[in-house]
């Protein structure tokens, strides 16, 4: 009987601990279904829209619906100095809990039991994200143990790394900054990747208290949670004390940084066009952005209060845009900041006028060394006019581009025919608007509707050896090469007469080809010019269209090119050689009816040596000198009989210059007649 109390009461405890075993089983059975019946919050936490450069860099961010900057950021793009001292200061069982720590609540309540005061918590990094969650508070009971099976339920349903990472998200760092991200660009200006000990100190501080810890605003009590952190994170062996003694003697910022915001146009452009895209990688440079829309700023300062500036910059062989700046200055001010002015249709003025000089030279209308004639002319009821109302008769066609002559390009866009014009530009990609959609001679000299960036497009084609392909704006988003516009040596020859034109003054002396234009009534300034890689635009005037008094494109945005030019790189990328099918002779070697130019309804027109009034020309206003009225006349037949309104006045004269004597001041009809019988006239106003 003895030997079985022993066997008996071993029996007894058996099936005492099975009881116990069972009855703890079925309390964790309940206790896990309690756990996975849990309602969790949104585990989707929305971050700010970004908009990022060619490199990855933040151009520009968006905030959240409610205001908030919260920047996307993955543990490993945070600088892992950072993370040791979070988890070191926080939750140094992070990686081995399940979500509640058990030790840490009990020193936790131990401390707070023997001081009759609150010592430390014993939340764990995972119960902060419960709590961040559900935006709940710390100090109710009910609220802890709803932390606390909230952060169970999110340890089996979540990895580590993405709990930390919502911690990365959401932990506050004072006012509308959420997230470790938002707080270092706001704090410090830069990404989190690299940060000194006492950055990183600061970050791990804030969110424990962060209104009353806010560099921005308490300076002091930031400075003293972060020296708190730095001998917390020495005693754990995280940070050396010698690099924890130099952090201490770190100043602790104490203002708010912007956030980025370049290319704010693009990027709102870029927004719209994909709205629920959580980023947009675009093809700019953020360097070369933010150095241009400095050059913007101080293009226009000094100048007015309506001034306004674009540049856009493209790699014309891959039609990447590497700079785009809007305007100078993204804000409701007088300059109207927030409109596009890439994007706006404006006349372009004489920018148009190598692409109808190159289309001559394809169709075998003209050559480089051509000579035409600059002289009053009309073409119907169209009577141009070169914009300083001078004459240079006869004149190279060289020449007569790169001193941007009128006449000359009207009479080459009378043979080619304006829809010959207009198809050019379109396949070119450009997208012209024409006044009341009856486009004419008018159109070659900005008599229609463009964009700066269908204007450097165009320029692109021509410094592409003549095929156009779409400018892109969007990484990876680059398409195909587009329809040739122009021959690959009609390209070539437009590049190098504009590569002679001297440079604005002050401006580094090169072969850069460039071009520039004023619009009527100085609405528009314009200056637009390549190298071997890349092409450059620039826009001046005022965003509502009014008239800016005594802005040329040659004197207002040539310099702003040039220096765009500068800021992009140190040397310009040179132009390839001539192709092998260039004719590169003289006026007197070219094939005989390449060495003048006669338009295809010349047959009809005067004779090219019949006399023309060189001064003063149609339309004039001069001045009537003591000594009479100043005329001259080019070609012709001596002697010459002048009249004034059909009165002769001189009578067999030999030379091409004379002084009319004339009654007084009005309007009157001047008329040459030469030894042939040939005539000319002019109509002028006398003062």
């Amino acid at each position: 009987m003895l030997d079985e109390q022993p066997r008996v009461i071993r029996a007894r405890w058996l099936v005492a601990l099975v009881l116990g075993l069972w009855l703890a089983g079925l309390g964790r059975d309940r206790f896990d279904a309690w756990i996975d019946a849990t309602v969790l919050p949104p585990l989707v936490v929305a971050t700010s829209i970004e908009v990022l450069d060619r490199n990855g860099a933040l151009l520009r961010a968006f905030t959240v619906a409610d205001g908030r900057w919260r920047l996307a950021l993955p543990p490993d793009k945070v600088d892992p100095l950072y993370l040791e001292m979070l988890l070191a200061y926080e939750d140094k069982r992070f990686r081995r809990h399940q979500g509640v720590d058990a030790r840490s609540m009990l020193r936790a309540v131990v401390q707070a039991l023997w001081n009759g005061r609150v010592v430390s918590g014993g939340s764990t990094l995972t119960m902060q994200v419960a709590r961040l969650l559900e935006e709940g508070t710390t100090g109710q009971v009910a609220g802890k143990l709803r932390q606390m099976r909230v952060a169970l339920a999110l340890e089996r349903r979540l990895s580590k790394d993405q709990i930390l990472q919502l911690y990365l998200h959401l932990a506050p760092f004072g006012g509308n900054l959420e997230g470790v991200r938002a707080a270092s660009i706001s704090y410090f200006g830069k990404e989190p990747r690299r940060l000194t000990p006492a950055e990183a100190a600061l970050l791990v501080a804030i969110p424990q208290s962060p209104e009353s810890r806010r560099p921005d605003r308490a300076a002091d009590r930031a400075e003293a949670a972060r020296n708190r952190v730095l001998a917390r994170v020495v005693s754990e062996g995280v940070v050396e004390p010698d690099e924890a003694e130099a952090a201490l003697r770190e100043a602790v910022p104490g203002l708010r940084k912007p956030f980025p915001a370049l290319a704010p146009h693009l990027a709102d452009r870029a927004r719209a066009e994909l709205p629920t895209a959580p980023f947009h990688i675009l093809t700019l440079d953020g360097a070369l952005q933010g150095t241009l829309e400095t050059l913007a700023l101080e293009s226009v300062a000094g100048r007015g209060e309506q001034l306004q500036v674009a540049i856009l910059v493209a790699d014309h062989a891959s039609g990447e845009i590497l700079a785009s700046v809007g305007s100078a200055g993204y804000r409701a001010d007088l300059r109207q900041g927030f409109v596009d002015m890439t994007q706006a249709l404006r006349s372009p003025g004489s920018t148009l006028k190598p692409l109808v000089y190159a289309l001559a030279f394809d169709e075998g209308l003209a050559h480089p060394e051509t000579m035409i004639d600059d002289r009053p002319m009309t073409f119907g009821t169209y009577a141009p006019q070169n914009f300083d109302r001078l004459y240079r008769g006869t004149i190279r066609l060289r020449e007569a581009l790169q001193l941007s002559l009128n006449i000359p390009v009207v009479q080459l866009t009378e043979a080619l025919g304006p829809a010959r014009l207009i198809s050019a530009m379109e396949k070119a990609g450009m997208r012209p608007v024409f006044p009341g959609n009856q486009p004419g001679l008018a159109i070659a000299l900005g008599g229609v509707g463009v964009s700066l960036t269908d204007m450097v497009q165009l320029y692109a084609a021509i410094a592409r050896g003549g095929v156009a392909r779409p400018l892109s704006w969007r990484r990876d988003a680059g398409g195909p090469e587009g329809q040739r516009v122009i021959s690959q040596v009609a390209a070539w020859q437009v590049g190098d007469i504009l590569a002679g034109l001297a440079p604005p003054p002050g401006a580094p002396p090169n072969r850069l080809a460039y071009k520039t234009g004023t619009s009527y009534g100085h609405r528009d300034a314009w200056a637009i010019g390549f190298d071997g890689k890349h092409v450059i635009g620039v826009w001046m005037g005022r965003a509502d269209g009014t008239p800016v008094p005594g802005a040329f494109g040659a004197d207002v945005a040539a310099p702003v090119l040039f220096q765009a030019f500068n800021r992009l790189k140190r040397e310009l990328d040179p132009q390839g050689a001539a192709p092998a099918a260039t004719l590169l002779v003289a006026n007197s070697e070219l094939p005989q009816p390449l060495q003048r130019f006669r338009s295809r309804s010349a047959a009809f027109g005067p004779e090219a040596d019949a006399p023309a009034v060189a001064f003063p020309p149609d339309g004039a206003e001069v001045e009537l000198l003591a000594a009479g009225l100043k005329v001259r006349v080019t070609g012709g037949t001596a002697p010459f009989t002048w009249l004034a309104d059909g009165v002769p006045v001189l009578v067999g004269l030999e030379s091409r210059e004379a002084m009319l004597a004339l009654p007084g001041a009005g309007f009157v009809t001047l008329s040459v007649i030469d030894a042939e019988g040939r005539s000319a006239r002019s109509q002028v106003r006398v003062r």
